[in-house]
């Protein structure tokens, strides 16, 4: 199939929730969510969630994991710098089957022309985390457009298009069982 096929192929709509992961942001300050709820609407995407929740690795996993029961993707920001409090990455690669190299690759490239070197501060990353795409991003509205307009916003039916056209394996949670199970796509 051509890449024209698999956008013909690509569904209209998906189910996207917003994750914040702030210590300081509420909805009405939330500059980054309401940026990405604005644009998942105009686009005609099912918002399928929005939640804010504290940099902390328990509250970061047990939200994304809510998430993941209705959601085909999900679009977080903040958490994903080098400080103490910067715990979203290890969460989101803990759950990651698929990791995505490129998601981050290319963001650092995009921040590149604007931000010069702060780019490496950035560890956004992207991949399948059994039936759902997460996308971790820097909390900053400018770095959610960079993200949103350079990488996802066109692609984001094609990628869930992908995901869901073939079973996903799941993978055994020990060594003892040696064929993965095969978890059918969410439609």
């Amino acid at each position: 199939m051509s890449r024209e096929d698999h956008l013909e192929a690509s569904p209209d709509r998906v189910r996207v929730g917003v994750l914040t992961i702030s210590d300081t942001r509420a909805e009405e300050s939330d500059t980054s969510g309401q940026y990405l709820l604005a644009e998942l609407q105009a686009q005609g995407h099912e918002v399928s969630g929005y939640t804010i929740v504290k940099d902390d690795a328990l509250a970061i996993r047990a939200a994304l994991n809510a998430l993941m029961r209705s959601s085909q993707v999900i679009l977080s920001s903040g958490g994903t710098g080098i400080t103490g409090r910067d715990v979203t990455i290890p969460v989101v690669e803990s759950l990651l089957t698929k990791p995505m190299p490129g998601f981050g690759e290319l963001f650092r490239m995009l921040s590149y022309s604007q931000v010069k070197g702060a780019a490496m501060l950035s560890r956004a990353v992207g991949g399948l985390a059994s039936q759902t795409l997460i996308f971790a991003m820097p909390g900053s509205v400018n770095a959610v457009q960079t993200a949103w307009e350079g990488l996802l916003r066109d692609e984001l039916t094609h990628l869930v298009f992908e995901m869901t056209r073939h079973a996903q394996p799941l993978l055994p949670s020990s060594g003892a069982e040696d064929t993965p199970k095969v978890v059918p796509p969410v439609v």
